[in-house]
């Protein structure tokens, strides 16, 4: 049997002057990522929401817009951190090893893997910028490539949305050109409301504002209502009836809610106070060869007063067609 007796003394004097190193490097490491975590959360929720206020925003807004950057910066900050101790370490380790000649070839390797992997490297450079640039963070709501959800995470090499329906879109951030953002600190409410024609205009978008007035001063809204939605003006002149745009302001991710709330509220009232939504109608001519005149004027009075025209034919009716108004 050989004798290993040499090599294991060389083993023992090689641990006892370099595992000092080693078990420091191993330690400091440690530490590191331990506490990193509590001072990246601290520093970025102090100064993400004093940059908030310098913008000039409400309190509430501002920390609500901090948390949420905050959330986000935090989990990839801390994912860097950690990586940049273990590349220390590694180097560490090979440093005590004598071993930093295979660095080189390392580094013929990563060139490599990058030319191969463009695709990938053009998803971390762009998820890089999106978050630097704060285009949207986990937590909003927003429409990048074709699809439209909320933010489930946000990673420097993809972008995980949940729609309505429940489902998980999972989007390369380098196939992101445009990123719209729909809950971005605060939102609006735009809302066109149809009245039909011989309506009272200038009652009408009264109505609509003593609507919106009492939104804004109901307890359960008033948090969420930041101007209170009013009729802005006479916005188009439909087949069926006059448009009315209505606009107003809430807080990020309210608006939906809030316009569903304001529909409810503007056909109760409208029922109330005899204001006709109008949807629209369509008329059938049916015609008999023989009395094509006949039927067609006993027709058109039967649609325009209610009343069939003698001797008109049993298949001439007029057809409603109800819609959802506008």
């Amino acid at each position: 049997m050989p004798d290993v007796t040499p090599q294991i003394d060389e083993l023992v004097r090689w641990l006892a002057a370099n595992a000092a190193v080693l078990l420091l490097a191993v330690g400091i490491g440690f530490i590191v990522i331990r506490l990193g975590r509590g001072i990246i959360h601290r520093a970025l929720e102090r100064t993400l929401t004093r940059s908030a206020l310098k913008r000039g925003l409400p309190t509430p807004l501002a920390e609500a817009e901090a948390a949420k950057r905050a959330k986000t910066l935090e989990g990839l900050l801390y994912s860097l951190l950690r990586l940049s101790v273990i590349t220390v370490l590694i180097l560490v380790v090979l440093a005590v090893l004598d071993l930093l000649s295979i660095i080189a070839a390392l580094g013929l390797v990563g060139a490599a893997i990058a030319f191969a992997g463009q695709d990938i490297i053009r998803d971390y450079l762009n998820g890089t910028l999106i978050v630097l640039e704060n285009q949207y963070a986990e937590g909003d709501i927003v429409r990048v490539g074709g699809v439209a959800g909320t933010v489930e995470e946000l990673g420097l090499r993809r972008t995980e949305l949940r729609d309505l329906s429940g489902v998980v879109h999972i989007i390369p951030n380098g196939e992101i050109r445009v990123a719209s953002n729909l809950t971005r600190i605060y939102a609006g409410i735009n809302l066109d409301v149809s009245v039909a024609y011989g309506t009272d205009t200038d009652e009408a978008m009264a109505v609509i504002d003593a609507i919106g007035q009492g939104i804004a001063a109901d307890e359960a809204w008033a948090d969420r209502i930041l101007e209170a939605p009013t009729a802005l003006r006479v916005d188009a002149l439909g087949d069926s009836g006059v448009d009315i745009k209505v606009v107003g302001q809430v807080r990020a991710g309210d608006q939906w809610a809030a316009t569903g709330e304001l529909r409810r509220r503007i056909l109760k009232a409208f029922a109330a106070e005899g204001i006709e939504i109008p949807f629209p109608h369509r008329v059938v001519i049916s015609r008999t060869e023989g009395d094509d005149a006949a039927i067609s004027e006993g027709t058109v009075a039967e649609a325009a007063g209610g009343q069939a025209a003698p001797g008109s034919s049993p298949e001439a009716v007029d057809a409603v067609d109800a819609e959802d108004p506008a």
